[in-house]
């Protein structure tokens, strides 16, 4: 105990004498670390609008406005036979106009102006859950349906959501890759600053070879101060991160929920937190370890 207190008391003192140089370091991290958050916050939501829409994937066929009784029956028949809904609710073209002024307000106004009803009338099919994973089924499906007369179009959700996981891999590709470059520069200038701290004690270290100092007593406080710097580092961008998401979630949480249809967006998990505390502290360490070796 008596020695790791040495050793941080020993770090604190010489980030205070190179106090610009720390600061250097630690935005350098808190940049990192802020970067790697964002992209678990942006996944995170992604990932759960991503599943609450899979869970409500729709199949939607939409109608000719001419088409007649007959075709319709048809095409209510051809969805209850086919085995692949659990359940299937007609729109008429009225309806369909009043739930876009209900979910769009702001837009009410520019459709009530409107000479016609732009929407069509269409079908809504809920897929069963165990048929959601059968592409082969639910394709011939769509092909049949869109072939049939009355139809004018059958869209299904599961199309688009396949392209945004997609989309969902790639930025996690992307941000792993940003995220490994600025750890590494990271860890350099803390290592930067960790020998320049040793450059400066250069007399001291060798007064306390002389007098038969274990290397821990001379090594353990660089290691130390890489550690206080990727702490505080991590605390930095956490808070930055918090701060920046709940203005943005207090600004924009009512729009994202009620276009994504979804719940309130959510923060980080507080063991993600915790794992990037660590983290910002690890990346310190091994820049300060790195040093510390090197000392002699």
């Amino acid at each position: 105990m008596r020695a790791l207190q040495y050793f941080f008391s020993e770090a604190v003192a010489s980030l205070w004498r190179a106090r610009s140089a720390a600061v250097l370091a630690i935005v350098t991290i808190a940049v990192g670390l802020f970067v790697l958050g964002f992209f678990l916050v942006l996944n995170t939501n992604l990932q759960r609008v991503v599943s609450q829409w899979s869970e409500s994937a729709e199949l939607s066929v939409y109608l000719n406005d001419d088409a007649t009784a007959e075709q319709l029956k048809s095409v209510d028949e051809m969805v209850a036979g086919s085995g692949l809904s659990s359940r299937r609710h007609y729109l008429s073209k009225a309806a369909a106009l009043a739930r876009f002024k209900g979910d769009f307000p702001d837009l009410a106004s520019t459709a009530g102006a409107l000479s016609g009803n732009p929407f069509p009338a269409s079908f809504e099919v809920q897929l069963r859950t165990d048929v959601r994973g059968a592409t082969g089924a639910v394709d011939g499906f769509v092909t049949a349906m869109s072939g049939m007369p009355g139809v004018a179009d059958v869209h299904y959700d599961r199309e688009w959501l396949t392209r945004l996981n997609a989309v969902v891999r790639g930025m996690r590709i992307a941000g792993g890759v940003i995220v490994v470059m600025l750890a590494l520069a990271a860890a350099m200038t803390v290592a930067n600053v960790v020998r320049l701290a040793a450059a400066s004690r250069r007399d001291e270290i060798e007064i306390m070879q002389l007098v038969g100092a274990p290397f821990a007593y001379v090594r353990g406080p660089f290691v130390a101060e890489g550690i206080l710097q990727g702490g505080a580092g991590a605390l930095l961008a956490l808070l930055a991160l918090a701060a920046g998401f709940y203005a943005l979630r207090l600004r924009f949480g009512a729009a994202a929920v009620q276009a994504t249809g979804g719940d309130s967006l959510t923060f980080l998990p507080v063991p993600v937190v915790a794992i990037l505390l660590l983290g910002g502290m690890t990346l310190g360490c091994i820049g300060g370890y790195v040093v510390a070796r090197r000392v002699r």
